[in-house]
């Protein structure tokens, strides 16, 4: 209260004040003390709030900076190594399904190989069992053949006895 009390003061006397030769008042041009208490006072309050505040304030404010730049940084070198290891699980993942329908081929090959072997085989079975079976139907029709020729011979003889009461020669 007393820097802006005597300013006042100045100022009030200033309208009494005595003028000099240029006809300006004195008190005008030489300030009191009290204006040089106030930009000792501001300049005084500059350079605490600047220790005190600003330059804490700064250096929060770079290490926070420091700390989110960083954080970036390994946030991208976290999505670059998940882009990574992404694109190594896509290209195992198509390896081991190109291994797998390879696989599928090669079974489907071998059972369709198996398949022709086994049907082939069992063709030679059958035509050696048609085969057979014929040898033994001729077989036996030969067989029943001659028997019937025997029996007719002998029923022909026997007929012929019975009809000429002796036997033919």
């Amino acid at each position: 209260m007393h820097v802006f009390a005597t300013f006042a003061v100045v100022r009030h006397r200033a309208g009494r004040a005595a003028r000099d030769a240029s006809g300006w008042r004195i008190s005008q041009v030489l300030p009191g003390l009290a204006v040089f208490a106030v930009i000792a006072i501001v300049l005084l309050f500059i350079v605490v709030l600047d220790r005190g505040l600003f330059r804490p304030l700064g250096r929060v404010m770079a290490e926070r900076e420091a700390a989110i730049k960083s954080a970036q940084q390994m946030a991208e070198a976290a999505a670059t190594r998940a882009r990574e290891a992404a694109a190594e699980f896509e290209r195992t993942t198509r390896a081991a399904q190109a291994e797998v329908y390879r696989e599928m081929d090669e079974n489907r090959r071998r059972a369709s190989e198996q398949r022709v072997e086994l049907m082939a085989k069992t063709r030679e079975e059958v035509d050696a069992t048609v085969a057979e079976a014929g040898a033994r139907v001729k077989a036996q029709a030969d067989e029943a053949r001659m028997r019937l020729e025997k029996e007719a011979d002998a029923l022909g003889e026997a007929i012929v006895e019975r009809v000429l009461g002796r036997k033919a020669s």
